[in-house]
């Protein structure tokens, strides 16, 4: 019964060693390394700049009113029409006008002869009144009559001069050169002084309105150049100036309402159009940039991995504006990449981990992708 006991303690204590050589044979798993793309950060000389959204509108829009009453004889303009200062727009009846400037000219040629007899009869009792053959009285009233005949010369002037007017009211020109917007009226209208006829809109120069934010205010100054582009030609960049700044910010929004003036010798830039406005703030300064892919947003952090040998270090930087750039590499379209500065935390030439970086912890191996 012993020798039994003895045997059963010896096999267990066998199989003890034999579990414990087992385990001491167990290997670690080997460390699994994460595939990354990187990029090395880059260091460029570029101008500080601020975008924004506006809106283009015609540097003059009139509209042209008829001044005198009438029926419309004649319209020569349509919409879209192409005016010069002083093209013919419309034509009213002007058979009456035309009547009242006869008998306003007949009018004043009654006037100036009655004015010259009444200068022949003065002339004559002026003589007659130096000899006293005649009275004070009748000399006083021959005198009242020159003056009063004279006088209603002159009335009959103004009158023929305002028929005249009138006259040539009844004809409607083009007070500016630009392009009719809308013709209100149609031919055999009958109109008053102050109806509106005709819309005019002058697109060149033509105005670009927009905002900018209130911390943005002070890089603002009349005369700075600004560059806009149009969805309706989206590869061309127009230019102009700034013109008017606002005195006053939006009290709801709190921007500043900015007005600038480009060129429009072609009318190709339309009022009402949409455009994306930059304004550069600043002359060239180096920036170290990395792709706008890289970076990781964890609440007010903002974070990179970059690779250093086969490890992934973390990175907190601090950003600043975002560039696009077109990229140098041949290719049938031109290809614009998107670029962040980084003000803090990346220095020019590391390589910075541009996919793949949500899988990646401080000091996880990786594999770079080549």
């Amino acid at each position: 019964m012993r020798s039994r006991f003895v045997i059963l303690i010896v096999l267990m204590l066998s199989l003890l060693f034999l579990a414990s050589c087992k385990k001491k044979e167990v290997k670690a798993p080997a460390e699994k390394a994460v595939n990354v793309r990187v990029q090395a950060a880059e260091k460029k000389s570029l101008r500080p700049f601020l975008e924004t959204t506006g809106t283009l509108n015609p540097y003059h829009e009139v509209i042209v009113s008829a001044e005198v009453d009438g029926i419309l004889k004649d319209i020569k303009v349509d919409e879209g029409s192409a005016v010069s200062k002083g093209t013919l727009l419309a034509v009213i009846d002007d058979i009456d006008y035309d009547l009242e400037a006869k008998k306003a000219d007949a009018a004043l040629k009654q006037a100036e002869a009655n004015l010259a007899n009444t200068k022949l009869e003065y002339q004559r009792k002026d003589a007659l009144f130096k000899e006293q053959l005649v009275t004070q009285q009748q000399f006083d009233d021959v005198s009242t009559r020159l003056s009063l005949a004279a006088a209603e010369v002159e009335r009959a002037k103004a009158s023929l001069s305002l028929v005249k007017q009138k006259l040539l009211k009844t004809a409607i020109y083009s007070p500016l050169a630009g392009v009719v917007k809308e013709k209100k009226v149609e031919r055999g209208n009958y109109v008053k002084n102050g109806t509106p006829l005709f819309a005019i809109i002058q697109t060149n120069p033509i105005k670009l309105n927009f905002s900018v934010t209130e911390k943005d205010t002070g890089k603002l100054k009349a005369g700075q150049e600004v560059f806009f582009t149009v969805d309706a030609f989206p590869q061309r960049e127009f230019k102009g100036k700034v013109s008017i700044i606002y005195p006053s910010l939006e009290e709801k929004t709190r921007t500043l309402m900015v007005e600038a003036q480009g060129s429009n010798p072609s009318g190709i830039l339309k009022p009402g159009l949409f455009a994306h406005v930059t304004l550069y703030t600043g002359s060239e300064r180096g920036i170290v940039l990395v792709p706008i892919t890289a970076l990781l947003y964890e609440g007010d952090k903002i974070r990179v991995f970059v690779a250093e040998g086969d490890r992934a270090k973390e990175r907190i930087v601090k950003i600043g504006q975002q560039y696009k750039i077109q990229s140098t590499a041949v290719s049938p379209q031109p290809v614009v990449k998107e670029y962040i500065e980084i003000i803090e935390g990346v220095k020019e030439g590391e390589l910075v981990v541009t996919v793949g970086q949500q899988n990646l912890f401080e000091g996880a191996k990786v594999n770079v992708a080549r």
